[in-house]
């Protein structure tokens, strides 16, 4: 256990600096802020932070259409701020990630500037650049997440560019050699400051099909997607052609090889493909990447037999590779919103994050869920996301997780002195920083107490996996090490539950994780609602329905 990797089994703080705190009263988060509040996170207990996008940027997606890699825009401070938040975080005991957005640039990037003057420069084949059909129309029928064509026309060069995302995100050309030197140039300068990881963004959309195919229909009953809104064609697709391309397989084990120079250095790829969870275990195998993760869980399915299905699924598939589990993040609705039902009750908050963290793998936990916050309304004459603007009011988009931290109950929360970029969510004052630090039965302290207790536990950071056959809605699996088995029960619902327990010696329950703890009365296990038990096993077997 001890010669591990740090990352295996660690809990990644993400932090979206726009919403995290802003010193300097311009109404967005920066990086001083992140540095003023990370006492606060060293405080929560988790491994490492994930900082969001801090590069120079138009912010026509917030960060994720990057202008220029190698400098913090001005917005979020300097490179000296994000030299005294890498030297804090370490002296804290905090290892830092940080987004790299490879596939695609912002269309105020030198690079792109240079690629769209004309067909004969230097930089002309550095982008995804097509000809025209004979009728004028784009060159396939690739479409952009973010709505309409995935082609952008071009009048200096007479041809069209390819953006999977907004048309001022165009492309990189991966096929072309000198393009893919240059992206791991930018990648390199971060690791020689010091970072430990990275959060790759989009890692699978980096290769496009050269031959340009179409991509095929899918059928109705089939156009689900994660994150989608429910009219968007994009799931009306198969994207075979536009992303998870083979040769994406060799560039990844160039990335490998680059980070393996900086032995402690990880990296984390964001995977969004027509079977993530096979798509997360090819690119976590044979020396690409070190973890994945995917959006299984950031789905709207609360239901023991799914969250089972899709670890298991994985878990079938995975081999030398690590997971990374996420139910929350900047792209989502909030989980107590999606998977509460109505019901963002304190003790589901803490059984969400006690069930999470106790999953085999690694673990991104997302600014305020260590409150319990939920999603926030933010009216449309609001919304900052062209996401959201684009399919309102069938799709809301990403500014609802977005809002700023309350770290108090004054106007603007204790995050900025002026009205913030979003509006701040009244119900969010409640559940402040301020307010849980001075309940002992809040939120903020219920996840401190479990991230302290599950520290103890080897088995939860780095053990095997076991699922038990259980009924909904009951999730229960058996974790693993050579020292000991430890069981997990969680009751997902409000109601009480009970489980015949016949064929488990239980050594003896595991208490001090702070959780409504289940009780053993007879060979049977008694839950109430959002409650738990851990225990320590001497023998494991299935237990029976009851």
């Amino acid at each position: 256990m001890t010669d591990a990797p740090w990352w295996r089994g660690a809990v990644i703080y993400q932090i979206y600096p726009r919403s995290f705190l802003d010193t300097n009263g311009d109404g967005v988060g920066d990086l001083p802020g992140i540095i003023q509040r990370l006492d606060y996170v060293a405080s929560l207990g988790v491994d490492a932070i994930w900082v969001a996008p801090f590069f120079r940027s138009p912010m026509a997606d917030f960060g994720y259409d990057i202008a220029d890699y190698r400098d913090v825009d001005p917005l979020f401070g300097t490179l000296a701020d994000f030299d005294r938040l890498l030297a804090k975080a370490h002296s804290l005991g905090l290892k830092v990630m940080i987004d790299q957005v490879l596939s695609h640039t912002s269309d105020q990037h030198v690079w792109f500037k240079e690629s769209r003057e004309n067909r004969h420069n230097p930089k002309a084949d550095w982008y995804v650049w097509a000809d025209a059909k004979a009728d004028g129309s784009p060159p396939n029928n690739w479409l952009s997440i973010f709505g309409g064509s995935a082609w952008q026309w071009e009048p200096r060069r007479g041809q069209y560019y390819l953006h999977n995302f907004l048309a001022s995100q165009p492309d990189v050309n991966f096929h072309n050699p000198d393009a893919r030197a240059a992206v791991l140039d930018n990648v390199r300068f971060w690791l020689d400051k010091g970072v430990d990881g990275l959060r790759l963004d989009a890692i699978n959309f980096c290769f496009h099909d050269k031959q340009l195919r179409d991509n095929p229909p899918k059928p109705k009953e089939k156009r689900v997607g994660r994150g989608f809104s429910p009219d968007n064609p994009y799931a009306f697709q198969y994207h075979h052609y536009n992303n998870t391309q083979p040769e994406n397989l060799d560039f990844l084990r160039e990335l490998r090889t680059l980070l393996d120079h900086y032995p402690n250095a990880v990296s984390l790829g964001e995977i969004s493909s027509e079977d993530s969870l096979a798509t997360m275990a090819e690119y976590t195998r044979d020396h690409r990447l070190h973890m994945g993760y995917s959006f299984e869980l950031l789905s709207s399915d609360f239901s023991a037999t799914y969250i089972r299905d899709t670890v298991e699924q994985l878990e079938a598939q995975v081999s030398e590779g690590w997971p990374c589990w996420a139910i929350s993040n900047h792209d989502v609705e909030r989980v107590l919103t999606r998977w509460g039902n109505g019901n963002a009750s304190p003790r589901l908050a803490n059984l969400l994050t006690a069930m999470l963290c106790s999953l085999r793998g690694s673990v991104c936990v997302y600014q305020g869920e260590e409150l319990g916050l939920t999603e926030a309304e933010v009216p449309f004459e609001s919304l900052r996301d062209p996401y959201g603007i684009t399919f309102w009011p069938n799709f809301k988009g990403r500014d609802g997780c977005r809002t700023p931290m309350p770290w108090d109950d004054s106007t603007f929360a204790g995050f900025s002195k002026v009205a913030p970029w979003l509006p701040i969510d009244e119900a969010h004052k409640k559940l402040a920083v301020a307010h849980q630090e001075t309940d002992p039965d809040s939120v903020l302290h219920g996840f401190r107490h479990f991230m302290q207790w599950r520290a103890t536990q080897p088995a939860l950071r780095r053990g095997a996996i076991r699922f038990l056959d259980t009924p909904e809605p009951l999730l229960a699996f058996v974790r693993s090490d050579a020292e000991d088995q430890v069981l997990a029960v969680f009751n997902l619902s409000k109601q009480p539950q009970s489980l015949a327990l016949p064929g488990f010696e239980v050594k003896r329950p595991l208490s001090g994780h702070g959780l409504q703890q289940g009780v053993l009365q007879n060979g049977k296990l008694v839950l109430p609602g959002h409650g738990v038990l851990f225990a320590m096993l001497a023998t494991v077997m299935q237990p029976s329905k009851a």
